[in-house]
Order: structure tokens, then C-alpha cells, then sequence
């Protein structure tokens, strides 16, 4: 079963629209949603989560309609969003008893050992912690639950380059278990580029593109050559370009490259930044 399944989402402001978004999450997989800051990837989580209602367009999560998840589906999602919503005089104990009220599956002793872990002093209020630590705080509270499906929003913002490489490595055995899933948004590209399976580029408002993450790399490279070079390819072919005065820099369907020009591996930060410049 597909744990997120997103047809022909449309959602208007008065600036801004999410136009026509497609996008599926297979099971036992972690999709990274990767965008510059407004490019709709904050709408699109609210649109599944139905903090914010769609347009049209039709939303499935865990193969339930979104507008019925609250009640059909609360226990089996696990949530991080930019404001936790915890209260500011709690300390981490009183978050975890009010969670073991709201979550029949509360893990309490889940939640103590990744305090521990993640190095959460017990005897602060929450108001007293840095913005990484409450995002340290609210994934744990995601993960003490049995959750099925992690929906991270901007999740790793915050955290110093230690935080962010324990916390992906807790993503990373969270969906060694197959029915296990993970959306997970960021700019941050080289977190995503980590624990990814399928990557999807949104741009304002537009996706881009979605890809298993090892078939894109297979699939495109960076060219180096001249202008002259560049315009005997395939145009369709190509991603986009940088010019210099000197040389081009292109990214190149790997296809459709000739023999005898020069290529270099490409990252999925380097992809984005092209596709985004090249439109």
C-alpha cells in the first residue's frame, strides 16, 4: 500500500497556487520534498494533513481519505511541523504524559531512551530551549507513538551537522520496517540526498519532477563544453546550463551525451539548482 498518494492537487492564494501536483509515497520508502523557501512545500504538507484544504484534487493517506485521517488514522502518523504547539511552561515530562493520554500507543519508555539519546535536559521548560532542541523534542514525540507514516516538515532545520546526522540515522531504521514511511521537506538538500529514496522538486508551486534518487543519478550528468558543442545536443535533453565566457556547464541526459565530451557525476543539490535556473 502506498503510504501518500497526491492526484491533481490545485490550491490557490492570492500570490501563490500549487498547480496540478502529483505525487505518491510507496510504502517502506522516505520521499524528500525538496524546494527553496515558498516554493509550496509547507502548503502541500497542510494540504495532506488538511490543516489547509485543497482546491480539488484527491489525497489518500495510509489508503484513507486526508479529510478523515484526524479520525481514522491519528495514531498511525507521526507529525513535526514548524511549531510544535507544546506548552511553554512544560518540561519534558509533562509532554510525555500528555502524550500518553492523547496517543493510545504511547511509548514511555521509547520516549525516555531517545531523550537520553538526543541529550534533552529533563529539567528545563520548554520556552528555555533552542529552536534545535524543540526540533529534536517534537520528532521524538513523532516516533514514541508506533507511528506508520512520518510527515516532516522542514525537520532538520535547527540542528547542528551531529543532531542532523543521529536523526538520519533514526530515519533511516524507523522504515527498515516495510510499512514504514517517511515524507520528509527541506532545503537542506545533502540531508535529503542522504536518507532518500525518491526525491521531488517543487518549484513555485509546480513539481518538477519525482525520481528514485540512485536512477537520477544514473540518469543525468554534468557536461562541460563549449557553447557550439552544447548546441549540437538533443535541447530537449537538457536540464539546464551555466555560461561562461570560457565554457558552458550543462546537465545532460546521460543518453543522449557523445562520445568525447567531458562528464562528472551529479549531485541532487546540482540537479535542483540547474532545473530551477534553466527554466
Amino acid at each position: 500500500m502506498n503510504a501518500i498518494e497526491i492526484k491533481n492537487l490545485c490550491k490557490s492564494y492570492g500570490d501563490f497556487s500549487l498547480d496540478n501536483i502529483n505525487l505518491t509515497l510507496p510504502g517502506g520508502c522516505i520521499l524528500g520534498l525538496i524546494g527553496e523557501n515558498g516554493a509550496g512545500k509547507s502548503t502541500t504538507i497542510k494540504c495532506i494533513l488538511d490543516i489547509v484544504h485543497k482546491d480539488s484534487g484527491e489525497i489518500t493517506i495510509l489508503g484513507r481519505d486526508n479529510q478523515k485521517w484526524i479520525k481514522t488514522t491519528k495514531e498511525d502518523i507521526g507529525i513535526v511541523l514548524d511549531e510544535a504547539g507544546f506548552s511553554d511552561s512544560f518540561k519534558v515530562g509533562d509532554i510525555g504524559r500528555v502524550m500518553s493520554c492523547i496517543f493510545k500507543n504511547w511509548n514511555s519508555v521509547l520516549y525516555n531512551e531517545y531523550l537520553d539519546k538526543m541529550n534533552i535536559p529533563k529539567n528545563k521548560k520548554y520556552k528555555e530551549f533552542s529552536r534545535g532542541t524543540k526540533m529534536k523534542l517534537s520528532i521524538i514525540v513523532a516516533l514514541c507513538h508506533n507511528a506508520k507514516l512520518l510527515i516532516l516538515d522542514e525537520a532538520t532545520n535547527g540542528l547542528d551537522p551531529v543532531a542532523r546526522d543521529e536523526i538520519t540515522d533514526i530515519f533511516l531504521e524507523f522504515t527498515r520496517d516495510e510499512e514504514h514511511s517517511i515524507l520528509l521537506s527541506s532545503h537542506i538538500v545533502s540531508d535529503l540526498e542522504k536518507v532518500c529514496d525518491y526525491i521531488a522538486f517543487i518549484h513555485k508551486g509546480r513539481l518538477l519532477l519525482i525520481e528514485e534518487k540512485d536512477r537520477l543519478r544514473d540518469e543525468y550528468a554534468i557536461v562541460n563544453c563549449t557553447a557550439e558543442q552544447l548546441g549540437g545536443l538533443n535541447q530537449s535533453a537538457i536540464i539546464g546550463k551555466r555560461v561562461s565566457s570560457y565554457s558552458v556547464q550543462a546537465i545532460v541526459k546521460r543518453s543522449e551525451i557523445p562520445q568525447g565530451l567531458s562528464t562528472s557525476p551529479v549531485s541532487i543539490e546540482e540537479l535542483f539548482v540547474f532545473m530551477v535556473k534553466g527554466e
